[in-house]
């Protein structure tokens, strides 16, 4: 079993570029070494999260797709190749993860993510990703971030365009108080119906990923009570505000 007190002498050799910053040290990278982040969905999005939290050695991580991979994933989801059509993604992605750091337990979740068996999970971890592609999970997993008192790292794509924001985190805003549920809700059109730039869900997911690793290091400025909208093709980015509402955070238990 892994001793999660101290550094390794290999595990500083390969964190020492993460060591030498300011704000990092050995200290920040023992609590990345500590910390457990649960990624829901290993799509899109998915995929760049998982490679860069494994990589910069987060210790445990859970990687949650119950998904197939299919011909046309591969133009955008990076982890899986012509080989890997058929297959279910957790299983491909825990065998290329694990290669790309064996320090990283990677917990495989091949289920949805749903109502029933959201608080378990949620309070299995520190920090919630949700690397998802449809506005209803995203309700769910706010709802029961909300009542697990855990942040819920979100991103989201369409054609050119990106969304970062980070939710429930130090009394900020949940993601109902950015998207309110209305009517009209999960009538968004989804990226498999519009198409997608396949380098954007890449950048997302980058963004995405340096959130989590801000949260764990308790470094810099996190996107709370804020939201990042990017266009690759004007290479314009915006930062919208939003503001918490108290009855949004009026949530102890998830409704079947």
């Amino acid at each position: 079993m892994a001793d999660h007190s101290q550094l390794s002498d290999s595990e500083i050799r390969r964190y020492q570029k993460h060591i030498m910053l300011p704000g990092i040290g050995k200290e920040g990278q023992l609590k990345l070494k500590n910390s457990s982040v649960l990624v829901i969905g290993a799509g899109g999005l998915g995929c760049p999260v998982l490679q860069y939290l494994t990589a910069a050695g987060v210790g445990r991580i859970g990687l949650m797709d119950y998904d197939l991979v299919s011909e046309n994933n591969l133009q955008r989801q990076i982890l899986y190749g012509a080989s890997d059509i058929g297959k279910l993604k957790s299983i491909i992605s825990k065998q290329r993860l694990s290669k790309l750091n064996n320090n990283v337990d990677i917990d495989i979740l091949n289920i949805r993510f749903n109502k029933q068996n959201a608080m378990p999970l949620v309070n299995d971890f520190d920090i919630i990703v949700d690397a998802t592609d449809n506005t209803e999970s995203r309700y769910v997993i706010n709802d029961a971030c909300v009542a697990g008192g855990k942040p819920m790292v979100h991103g989201a794509i369409y054609r050119f365009e990106g969304e970062v924001s980070v939710f429930n985190y130090n009394n900020g805003p949940t993601y109902r108080c950015y998207n309110p549920e209305d009517e009209k809700k999960y009538n968004n059109p989804e990226p498999a119906e519009t198409g997608i730039m396949n380098v954007l869900p890449g950048i997302t997911g980058t963004y995405m990923a340096s959130e989590v690793i801000k949260l764990i290091l308790q470094v810099g400025d996190v996107l709370s009570g804020q939201v990042l909208i990017f266009n690759i093709l004007t290479n314009k980015h915006y930062l919208f505000k939003v503001k918490p509402k108290k009855e949004n955070k009026k949530i102890n238990k998830l409704n079947n």
